[in-house]
């Protein structure tokens, strides 16, 4: 209450200009301090940490540790070859000395993980049964299924005189290649399939990012606008700035709120890949495509990250003017959502067919753009008037919810009692015109 009475003290002292700041400064340094934002970080952090060590972590828990097997069968030479191929490996055989039901009575001691029992069929062939206390280490179970699969082909191409390398030559994997036909100036709209899956490793990050701060931030904004409401303390802040001040101040303070939570996310991220780098290399790296990423890429995924948040932030807070209780903001937020996941969606499609036309087409509906723009841009060579379209066509979109959402806001802020229908948008601009 100390910091509204701050504000309307204030409001008579200084200009349009500094209004905006304090509410913005009001609004970034109320939700930094909140627990959910605190809390939030520290969990995120907390499991880019673990993620970035998890491989040392498992280790911790198995190292030294080897799952012992005892082998209980008179056929040495099949027990010869099983424990070659299992040689490097962290499964150990050991010839048990004994009967099967004297193994067995080990397995229970925890001296064994299981014991395996190897006979021959009457074609001079192996099989096996493998008695274990339970089936959780199917693991085990399944590594030795398969080497005496592979021992068995082998005796059996023997057995029928077949030579060892024809065999080998026909589980070899099809030579399968993909070579992308140019026009004929020797241009092609696709990248080459190396730049592609350095493109998407990237981009797949970006969704996933540009979702989580439309869901998060867009309910923030929403949320912060009823609860003003609700404590009556949007009376005074009305009074004070213009609604598209107000608005706006709103939208930056908490992007910035965004922007500042996710810097943390990703100096965290940088700093343990650069302690980890040369376990990631060959693996994540690769896997992702982050080993060599375009800079235009980079220059993308900012342009198109901050366009889809304001155009996004700007529907949450004129759709969160028309509620006055928090319980219904979610409610009115639906449309801000569902736009947002069906974006995502044929995003996602995207990512394994770019150049499909309902990616082309979505690319320059501004709801979906953010995304699939983006994604045509990283990954495929296209015009740069098809970018500059999109970005045109966002920016235009943006000021005209700008300029809509300012009349909406102005007469939302005033509304009380249950909103939870889009129908409520009407009686807010009505309301707005008697301002």
């Amino acid at each position: 209450m100390n910091q509204v009475l701050m504000i309307f003290s204030l409001k008579r002292l200084v200009n349009p200009m500094n209004k905006f700041w304090i509410v913005f400064f009001h609004t970034f340094i109320s939700k930094i301090k909140t627990k959910s934002f605190i809390i939030t970080t520290a969990l995120f952090l907390a499991f880019i940490i673990l993620m970035a060590n998890i491989q040392s972590i498992i280790s911790l828990f198995d190292q030294d540790e080897m799952d012992r097997v005892g082998v209980v069968s008179n056929q040495s030479e099949i027990v010869t070859l099983l424990d070659e191929r299992l040689g490097g490996t962290d499964i150990e055989i050991t010839d048990y000395n004994g009967s099967l039901e004297e193994a067995k009575e080990a397995v229970t001691q925890e001296e064994m993980v299981g014991v395996l029992e190897i006979n021959q069929t009457d074609d001079q062939l192996p099989k096996a049964s493998y008695h274990a206390v339970d089936y959780t280490n199917q693991r085990v179970e399944t590594r030795l299924q398969n080497e005496l699969e592979q021992i068995k082909v082998e005796m059996a191409t023997n057995q029928a005189g077949i030579d060892p390398e024809v065999i080998a030559s026909i589980y070899e994997p099809l030579i399968f290649e993909t070579e992308i036909i140019a026009d004929g100036e020797g241009n092609s709209s696709v990248k080459t399939e190396e730049e592609l899956n350095i493109a998407r490793g990237l981009v797949y990050v970006i969704l996933f990012l540009l979702y989580f701060a439309v869901i998060s931030y867009g309910n923030m904004i929403a949320m912060d606008i009823a609860n003003e409401k609700t404590s009556r303390v949007m009376e005074i802040l009305i009074s004070s700035s213009s609604p598209v001040s107000q608005m706006f101040a709103k939208i930056l303070g908490i992007g910035c709120v965004g922007l500042l939570q996710m810097g943390f996310f990703l100096i965290t991220g940088y700093i343990m890949i650069m302690q980890k780098q040369e376990e990631l290399v060959g693996g994540f790296f690769d896997a992702f495509g982050f080993s060599n990423v375009n800079l235009a890429t980079f220059n993308y995924a900012i342009i198109f990250f901050l366009l889809g948040y304001f155009l996004y932030a700007t529907l949450a807070a004129m759709l969160g003017s028309l509620v006055s209780r928090t319980e219904d903001v979610q409610q009115m937020l639906m449309p801000n959502i569902l736009l947002i996941v069906a974006a995502f969606m044929i995003a996602m499609f995207g990512l394994g067919m770019p150049n499909s036309p309902l990616v082309t087409i979505s690319s320059f509906i501004p709801f979906f753009s953010p995304m699939t723009m983006f994604l045509r841009a990283s990954m495929l060579d296209i015009a740069f008037w098809e970018i500059g379209l999109s970005i045109f066509i966002l920016i235009a979109t943006i000021i005209l919810f700008a300029l809509i959402g300012a009349r909406v806001y102005r007469g939302g802020v005033l509304m009380y009692g249950k909103s939870s229908s889009l129908k409520d948008f009407k009686k807010a601009l009505q309301l707005s015109k008697k301002e």
